[in-house]
């Protein structure tokens, strides 16, 4: 049984048009495409992101992001851990 948002993304994908999702290399201030694709997907949400969108995106954590917001939070998110893990060494 096929979940509630993988529908709603089958959904956003045939209404963008959005079918082959890329792997990509994120650099500072640039990408590289690794395999050839329309979009890659937000890291938190889940949303597919059309390469020519393509905005926000993290080099240490290799993930791309959907706004501002959404990377500023998952950049919170990991210097927390990073930094819970470095305490309890």
């Amino acid at each position: 049984m096929e979940s509630t948002a993988r529908k709603l993304m089958n959904r956003i994908e045939k209404f963008f048009g959005l079918r082959n999702e890329a792997k990509i290399r994120f650099l500072d201030g640039e990408f590289e495409v690794m395999s050839p694709g329309e979009f890659v997907r937000c890291a938190v949400s889940g949303q597919p992101i059309a390469l020519q969108d393509l905005r926000y995106w993290s080099v240490d954590a290799q993930e791309a992001y959907a706004s501002a917001e959404i990377s500023v939070q998952r950049y919170l998110e990991l210097k927390a851990k990073e930094e819970s893990e470095a305490q309890s060494r």
